[in-house]
Protein backbone atom coordinates (compact mmCIF):
# COMPACT_ATOMS: atom_id res chain seq x y z
CA UNK A 1 0.00 0.00 0.00
CA UNK A 2 1.42 3.68 -0.95
CA UNK A 3 1.45 5.81 2.11
CA UNK A 4 2.45 8.60 -0.19
CA UNK A 5 0.35 11.96 -0.11
CA UNK A 6 -2.49 12.09 -3.31
CA UNK A 7 -0.13 13.22 -6.75
CA UNK A 8 3.04 12.95 -5.72
CA UNK A 9 5.72 10.99 -7.40
CA UNK A 10 9.09 9.58 -7.21
CA UNK A 11 10.22 6.51 -5.78
CA UNK A 12 10.02 6.43 -1.69
CA UNK A 13 13.42 5.35 -1.08
CA UNK A 14 14.71 8.52 -2.55
CA UNK A 15 12.55 10.68 -0.93
CA UNK A 16 14.48 13.63 1.14
CA UNK A 17 15.62 13.46 4.96
CA UNK A 18 16.21 9.99 4.70
CA UNK A 19 19.54 10.07 6.40
CA UNK A 20 23.11 10.23 6.14
CA UNK A 21 23.30 6.70 5.24
CA UNK A 22 22.70 7.18 1.46
CA UNK A 23 25.24 7.14 -0.94
CA UNK A 24 24.42 10.13 -2.28
CA UNK A 25 24.55 13.84 -0.62
CA UNK A 26 21.84 15.17 0.63
CA UNK A 27 21.56 18.02 -1.53
CA UNK A 28 22.13 15.41 -4.87
CA UNK A 29 18.66 13.37 -4.07
CA UNK A 30 15.62 14.46 -5.27
CA UNK A 31 13.03 16.06 -3.65
CA UNK A 32 9.12 14.02 -4.03
CA UNK A 33 7.36 16.45 -6.29
CA UNK A 34 3.88 17.46 -5.45
CA UNK A 35 1.05 17.92 -8.26
CA UNK A 36 -1.03 21.44 -7.74
CA UNK A 37 -4.97 20.36 -8.74
CA UNK A 38 -6.37 22.76 -11.06
CA UNK A 39 -7.83 26.12 -9.98
CA UNK A 40 -11.64 26.26 -9.60
CA UNK A 41 -13.50 28.80 -11.38
CA UNK A 42 -15.28 31.17 -7.95
CA UNK A 43 -19.12 31.14 -7.80
CA UNK A 44 -20.47 34.65 -7.45
CA UNK A 45 -21.12 35.05 -3.83
CA UNK A 46 -24.79 35.85 -2.91
CA UNK A 47 -25.41 39.02 -0.80
CA UNK A 48 -26.21 38.14 2.87
CA UNK A 49 -29.16 39.09 4.29
CA UNK A 50 -29.57 42.78 5.75
CA UNK A 51 -30.46 42.24 9.64
CA UNK A 52 -34.29 43.21 10.26
CA UNK A 53 -33.95 46.87 12.27
CA UNK A 54 -35.54 46.56 15.68
CA UNK A 55 -38.64 49.13 16.41
CA UNK A 56 -37.97 52.12 18.38
CA UNK A 57 -39.21 50.37 21.41
CA UNK A 58 -36.57 48.00 21.69
CA UNK A 59 -33.24 50.04 21.41
CA UNK A 60 -33.61 51.40 17.50
CA UNK A 61 -31.25 54.40 17.35
CA UNK A 62 -33.67 57.09 16.04
CA UNK A 63 -30.44 59.57 15.28
CA UNK A 64 -30.67 58.38 11.90
CA UNK A 65 -34.57 59.53 11.21
CA UNK A 66 -35.24 63.33 10.74
CA UNK A 67 -31.86 63.59 9.07
CA UNK A 68 -29.82 62.66 11.88
CA UNK A 69 -26.22 62.22 10.90
CA UNK A 70 -26.90 63.62 7.69
CA UNK A 71 -29.48 61.39 6.12
CA UNK A 72 -31.56 58.43 7.05
CA UNK A 73 -29.63 54.96 6.75
CA UNK A 74 -30.89 52.06 4.43
CA UNK A 75 -34.39 50.59 6.46
CA UNK A 76 -32.03 47.13 5.98
CA UNK A 77 -29.03 48.23 7.64
CA UNK A 78 -27.08 47.91 10.49
CA UNK A 79 -24.82 50.05 11.50
CA UNK A 80 -23.43 48.33 14.82
CA UNK A 81 -23.42 51.96 16.74
CA UNK A 82 -24.23 51.02 20.89
CA UNK A 83 -26.46 53.82 21.71
CA UNK A 84 -25.21 53.44 25.07
CA UNK A 85 -28.38 52.32 26.45
CA UNK A 86 -28.39 49.53 29.27
CA UNK A 87 -30.12 46.96 30.24
CA UNK A 88 -30.30 46.66 34.39
CA UNK A 89 -29.25 49.12 36.98
CA UNK A 90 -26.54 52.20 36.26
CA UNK A 91 -23.01 51.54 37.25
CA UNK A 92 -23.08 50.55 41.15
CA UNK A 93 -26.12 52.11 41.22
CA UNK A 94 -29.72 50.38 42.69
CA UNK A 95 -32.07 48.77 40.12
CA UNK A 96 -34.98 49.24 42.73
CA UNK A 97 -35.27 45.58 44.12
CA UNK A 98 -33.50 45.89 47.39
CA UNK A 99 -29.42 46.32 46.62
CA UNK A 100 -28.84 45.05 43.32
CA UNK A 101 -26.36 46.12 41.32
CA UNK A 102 -24.52 45.77 37.83
CA UNK A 103 -22.17 43.69 37.25
CA UNK A 104 -18.61 44.58 35.98
CA UNK A 105 -18.62 46.08 32.01
CA UNK A 106 -21.58 43.56 30.78
CA UNK A 107 -24.23 45.04 31.76
CA UNK A 108 -25.76 42.12 33.42
CA UNK A 109 -27.29 42.08 36.95
CA UNK A 110 -25.61 41.21 39.86
CA UNK A 111 -27.51 40.08 43.15
CA UNK A 112 -25.95 42.38 46.21
CA UNK A 113 -24.95 40.48 49.44
CA UNK A 114 -27.10 38.69 51.77
CA UNK A 115 -27.39 40.89 55.55
CA UNK A 116 -25.36 39.35 57.93
CA UNK A 117 -27.15 36.61 60.12
CA UNK A 118 -26.17 38.16 63.62
CA UNK A 119 -28.23 35.58 65.49
CA UNK A 120 -26.37 33.10 64.25
CA UNK A 121 -22.83 35.42 64.38
CA UNK A 122 -23.91 35.53 68.51
CA UNK A 123 -24.91 31.58 68.79
CA UNK A 124 -21.22 30.69 67.19
CA UNK A 125 -19.46 33.36 69.36
CA UNK A 126 -21.50 32.32 72.29
CA UNK A 127 -20.38 28.92 72.01
CA UNK A 128 -16.86 29.09 71.20
CA UNK A 129 -16.57 31.63 74.91
CA UNK A 130 -18.10 28.14 76.68
CA UNK A 131 -15.95 25.98 74.96
CA UNK A 132 -12.37 27.99 76.00
CA UNK A 133 -14.22 28.63 79.57
CA UNK A 134 -14.01 25.08 80.18
CA UNK A 135 -11.27 23.78 78.55
CA UNK A 136 -9.25 26.68 80.79
CA UNK A 137 -11.26 25.56 83.68
CA UNK A 138 -10.89 22.01 83.54
CA UNK A 139 -7.14 22.29 82.54
CA UNK A 140 -6.72 24.94 86.04
CA UNK A 141 -8.52 22.51 87.73
CA UNK A 142 -6.20 19.20 86.84
CA UNK A 143 -3.28 21.78 87.07
CA UNK A 144 -4.10 22.68 90.25
CA UNK A 145 -4.54 19.82 91.66
CA UNK A 146 -1.25 18.32 90.91
CA UNK A 147 0.29 20.41 92.88
CA UNK A 148 -1.55 19.84 96.46
CA UNK A 149 0.89 17.77 98.89
CA UNK A 150 -1.12 14.96 99.94
CA UNK A 151 1.22 14.02 102.93
CA UNK A 152 -0.90 13.42 105.82
CA UNK A 153 -2.74 10.04 106.03
CA UNK A 154 -5.82 9.92 108.59
CA UNK A 155 -6.51 6.43 108.50
CA UNK A 156 -3.50 5.91 111.06
CA UNK A 157 -5.56 8.18 113.27
CA UNK A 158 -6.77 5.24 115.96
CA UNK A 159 -10.01 5.57 117.91
CA UNK A 160 -11.84 8.31 116.17
CA UNK A 161 -15.17 9.94 116.78
CA UNK A 162 -17.87 9.41 115.05
CA UNK A 163 -18.78 11.14 111.90
CA UNK A 164 -21.33 14.56 113.11
CA UNK A 165 -23.52 16.64 110.72
CA UNK A 166 -21.47 18.36 108.66
CA UNK A 167 -17.60 18.27 107.76
CA UNK A 168 -14.95 19.89 110.23
CA UNK A 169 -11.03 21.17 108.68
CA UNK A 170 -8.32 21.60 111.20
CA UNK A 171 -6.57 24.64 109.48
CA UNK A 172 -2.90 24.63 110.79
CA UNK A 173 -0.27 27.71 110.08
CA UNK A 174 3.24 26.42 111.27
CA UNK A 175 6.60 27.62 111.59
CA UNK A 176 8.25 25.63 108.82
CA UNK A 177 11.38 27.20 106.76
CA UNK A 178 10.95 24.50 104.08
CA UNK A 179 12.20 26.23 100.89
CA UNK A 180 13.26 29.34 102.45
CA UNK A 181 16.35 30.85 101.78
CA UNK A 182 18.77 32.70 104.51
CA UNK A 183 17.87 35.73 103.36
CA UNK A 184 14.21 35.17 103.49
CA UNK A 185 14.82 33.96 106.62
CA UNK A 186 16.14 36.97 107.97
CA UNK A 187 14.15 39.37 106.44
CA UNK A 188 10.86 37.33 107.86
CA UNK A 189 12.13 37.09 110.85
CA UNK A 190 11.78 33.36 111.48
CA UNK A 191 14.73 32.39 112.85
CA UNK A 192 16.70 28.98 111.95
CA UNK A 193 15.34 26.65 114.34
CA UNK A 194 15.03 22.93 112.88
CA UNK A 195 12.02 21.02 112.47
CA UNK A 196 8.52 22.89 112.45
CA UNK A 197 6.10 23.45 115.17
CA UNK A 198 2.04 25.39 114.98
CA UNK A 199 1.87 28.59 115.03
CA UNK A 200 -1.49 28.97 115.17
CA UNK A 201 -4.39 26.14 114.92
CA UNK A 202 -8.00 26.76 114.38
CA UNK A 203 -11.13 24.28 113.34
CA UNK A 204 -13.83 25.63 111.43
CA UNK A 205 -16.86 23.72 111.12
CA UNK A 206 -19.22 23.78 108.14
CA UNK A 207 -22.88 22.16 109.10
CA UNK A 208 -26.48 22.64 108.49
CA UNK A 209 -26.57 25.26 111.46
CA UNK A 210 -24.29 27.52 109.36
CA UNK A 211 -20.28 27.49 109.96
CA UNK A 212 -18.38 27.96 112.90
CA UNK A 213 -14.64 28.77 113.23
CA UNK A 214 -12.65 27.99 116.81
CA UNK A 215 -9.45 28.95 117.13
CA UNK A 216 -7.34 26.63 119.30
CA UNK A 217 -4.66 28.20 121.57
CA UNK A 218 -1.42 26.43 121.13
CA UNK A 219 -0.46 26.93 124.88
CA UNK A 220 -3.69 25.13 125.66
CA UNK A 221 -2.42 21.78 128.26
CA UNK A 222 -4.11 18.74 126.54
CA UNK A 223 -3.57 15.01 127.42
CA UNK A 224 -1.69 12.88 124.96
CA UNK A 225 -3.40 9.83 124.03
CA UNK A 226 -3.02 6.16 123.32
CA UNK A 227 -1.54 7.06 119.57
CA UNK A 228 -0.11 5.03 116.38
CA UNK A 229 3.16 6.38 115.50
CA UNK A 230 2.95 7.60 112.02
CA UNK A 231 6.36 6.54 110.82
CA UNK A 232 6.89 3.53 113.12
CA UNK A 233 3.50 2.20 113.04
CA UNK A 234 4.12 0.82 117.03
CA UNK A 235 1.13 1.75 118.98
CA UNK A 236 2.18 4.24 122.08
CA UNK A 237 0.20 3.61 125.21
CA UNK A 238 -0.81 6.90 126.50
CA UNK A 239 -0.12 7.98 130.20
CA UNK A 240 -2.73 10.73 130.77
CA UNK A 241 0.44 13.37 130.36
CA UNK A 242 -0.58 16.56 129.76
CA UNK A 243 1.12 19.00 127.36
CA UNK A 244 0.82 22.25 125.50
CA UNK A 245 -1.32 21.42 122.60
CA UNK A 246 1.54 22.44 119.75
CA UNK A 247 3.43 19.58 121.08
CA UNK A 248 1.74 16.70 120.08
CA UNK A 249 2.67 18.29 116.55
CA UNK A 250 5.87 18.28 117.61
CA UNK A 251 6.43 14.92 118.75
CA UNK A 252 4.58 12.85 115.74
CA UNK A 253 3.37 15.10 113.16
CA UNK A 254 -0.32 15.95 111.84
CA UNK A 255 -1.27 12.56 112.69
CA UNK A 256 -0.93 12.51 116.45
CA UNK A 257 -2.05 16.27 116.79
CA UNK A 258 -5.34 15.26 114.84
CA UNK A 259 -5.61 12.18 117.08
CA UNK A 260 -5.01 14.47 120.39
CA UNK A 261 -7.77 17.16 119.11
CA UNK A 262 -10.14 14.64 118.29
CA UNK A 263 -9.63 12.81 121.92
CA UNK A 264 -9.81 16.37 123.79
CA UNK A 265 -12.80 17.64 121.66
CA UNK A 266 -14.76 14.58 120.92
CA UNK A 267 -14.74 16.20 117.28
CA UNK A 268 -14.20 14.46 114.03
CA UNK A 269 -11.26 15.94 111.78
CA UNK A 270 -12.63 14.97 108.51
CA UNK A 271 -9.86 17.39 106.77
CA UNK A 272 -5.79 18.65 107.29
CA UNK A 273 -5.39 22.22 105.77
CA UNK A 274 -1.52 23.25 106.84
CA UNK A 275 0.71 26.12 105.59
CA UNK A 276 3.92 27.27 106.52
CA UNK A 277 5.65 30.59 106.39
CA UNK A 278 6.93 31.08 103.06
CA UNK A 279 3.68 30.18 101.77
CA UNK A 280 1.73 32.24 104.08
CA UNK A 281 3.48 35.41 103.05
CA UNK A 282 4.01 34.49 98.91
CA UNK A 283 0.33 34.46 98.90
CA UNK A 284 -0.15 38.21 100.22
CA UNK A 285 2.71 39.60 97.91
CA UNK A 286 0.57 37.34 95.20
CA UNK A 287 -2.42 39.82 95.61
CA UNK A 288 -0.89 42.63 95.91
CA UNK A 289 -1.20 43.28 99.83
CA UNK A 290 -4.30 42.88 102.65
CA UNK A 291 -5.74 46.49 103.49
CA UNK A 292 -6.16 46.50 107.01
CA UNK A 293 -7.70 48.94 110.04
CA UNK A 294 -5.61 48.46 113.34
CA UNK A 295 -7.11 50.49 115.70
CA UNK A 296 -4.13 51.07 117.95
CA UNK A 297 -0.48 50.99 117.47
CA UNK A 298 2.05 48.55 118.71
CA UNK A 299 4.96 46.83 118.02
CA UNK A 300 7.45 43.79 119.21
CA UNK A 301 10.92 43.35 118.25
CA UNK A 302 10.64 39.36 118.03
CA UNK A 303 8.17 39.21 115.33
CA UNK A 304 9.41 41.83 113.72
CA UNK A 305 5.52 44.28 113.69
CA UNK A 306 5.76 47.81 113.66
CA UNK A 307 2.38 49.40 113.09
CA UNK A 308 0.57 52.65 113.25
CA UNK A 309 -3.14 53.00 113.85
CA UNK A 310 -5.40 53.30 111.07
CA UNK A 311 -5.98 51.55 107.46
CA UNK A 312 -3.76 50.26 106.07
CA UNK A 313 -2.04 47.70 103.15
CA UNK A 314 0.00 44.78 105.11
CA UNK A 315 2.68 43.10 102.74
CA UNK A 316 4.04 39.68 102.85
CA UNK A 317 6.37 40.40 105.45
CA UNK A 318 4.41 42.62 107.54
CA UNK A 319 1.00 40.47 107.12
CA UNK A 320 3.45 37.42 108.71
CA UNK A 321 4.69 39.46 111.45
CA UNK A 322 1.30 40.77 112.15
CA UNK A 323 -0.62 37.00 112.74
CA UNK A 324 2.66 36.22 114.92
CA UNK A 325 2.68 38.86 117.39
CA UNK A 326 1.58 38.42 121.12
CA UNK A 327 4.00 39.31 123.39
CA UNK A 328 2.89 42.89 122.75
CA UNK A 329 -0.63 42.23 124.31
CA UNK A 330 -1.35 41.74 127.59
CA UNK A 331 -3.39 38.87 126.47
CA UNK A 332 -0.98 37.26 124.84
CA UNK A 333 -1.90 33.99 122.68
CA UNK A 334 -5.95 35.31 123.17
CA UNK A 335 -5.26 38.65 121.64
CA UNK A 336 -3.02 37.19 118.76
CA UNK A 337 -6.02 34.10 117.86
CA UNK A 338 -8.21 37.30 117.79
CA UNK A 339 -6.02 38.91 115.12
CA UNK A 340 -5.31 35.99 113.16
CA UNK A 341 -9.21 35.84 112.85
CA UNK A 342 -9.27 39.80 112.06
CA UNK A 343 -6.51 39.27 109.46
CA UNK A 344 -7.71 35.56 107.88
CA UNK A 345 -11.63 37.41 107.52
CA UNK A 346 -9.60 40.81 105.01
CA UNK A 347 -7.58 37.92 103.34
CA UNK A 348 -10.09 35.92 102.57
CA UNK A 349 -12.54 38.66 101.32
CA UNK A 350 -9.95 40.26 99.27
CA UNK A 351 -8.42 37.00 97.74
CA UNK A 352 -12.40 35.93 96.86
CA UNK A 353 -13.45 39.23 94.72
CA UNK A 354 -13.58 39.02 90.74
CA UNK A 355 -10.34 41.30 90.06
CA UNK A 356 -8.43 38.37 91.31
CA UNK A 357 -10.47 35.09 90.21
CA UNK A 358 -10.71 36.46 86.75
CA UNK A 359 -7.41 38.56 86.08
CA UNK A 360 -5.08 35.48 85.10
CA UNK A 361 -2.02 37.72 86.39
CA UNK A 362 -3.28 37.17 89.88
CA UNK A 363 -5.26 34.26 89.94
CA UNK A 364 -2.53 31.76 88.69
CA UNK A 365 0.38 33.58 91.17
CA UNK A 366 -2.24 33.61 93.79
CA UNK A 367 -2.89 29.67 93.58
CA UNK A 368 0.63 28.66 92.71
CA UNK A 369 2.11 30.60 95.52
CA UNK A 370 -0.39 28.78 97.92
CA UNK A 371 -0.46 25.36 96.33
CA UNK A 372 3.32 24.99 97.00
CA UNK A 373 3.38 25.24 100.44
CA UNK A 374 0.05 23.94 101.20
CA UNK A 375 -0.35 20.08 103.12
CA UNK A 376 -3.72 18.30 103.38
CA UNK A 377 -4.60 14.92 103.86
CA UNK A 378 -4.86 12.45 101.34
CA UNK A 379 -8.94 12.40 100.80
CA UNK A 380 -8.26 16.29 100.38
CA UNK A 381 -10.19 17.05 96.84
CA UNK A 382 -9.51 20.89 95.34
CA UNK A 383 -13.18 21.47 95.64
CA UNK A 384 -12.98 20.36 99.18
CA UNK A 385 -9.77 22.53 99.57
CA UNK A 386 -11.45 25.65 98.37
CA UNK A 387 -14.79 24.77 100.55
CA UNK A 388 -12.96 26.57 103.70
CA UNK A 389 -11.93 29.74 101.88
CA UNK A 390 -15.03 30.01 100.63
CA UNK A 391 -16.61 29.63 104.23
CA UNK A 392 -14.15 31.87 106.04
CA UNK A 393 -15.56 34.77 104.03
CA UNK A 394 -18.40 34.23 105.53
CA UNK A 395 -17.57 33.45 109.21
CA UNK A 396 -15.12 36.46 109.31
CA UNK A 397 -16.51 38.66 106.47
Amino acid sequence: MNDWPDRRTGDRSERYGRGSASPQPESARSMPHIQRRPAQPRRPQTPPQRPQVPPQSQGYDDRYQDGGYGSSPDPGYDSGYNTGQVYGSGSGGSDGRGGGRRGGGDGGYVQGRPAPDWRRRIKLGALTLVVVVLAVSISTYFWADSKLKREVDLSKVIERPESGDGTNYLIVGSDSREGMSDEEKKRLRTGSAEGKRTDSMMILHDGSSGPTLISLPRDSNVEIPTFKGSESGKTFQGTGRQVKLNAAYAEDGPELLVRTVEFNTGLRIDHYVEIGFGGFAKIVDAIGGVELDIPKAFKDKKSGADFQAGKQTLNGEQSLAFVRTRYAFAGSDLDRTKNQQKFLAALASQTATPSTIINPFKLYPTMGAGLDTLIVDKDMSLWSLARPRLIAGTVWG
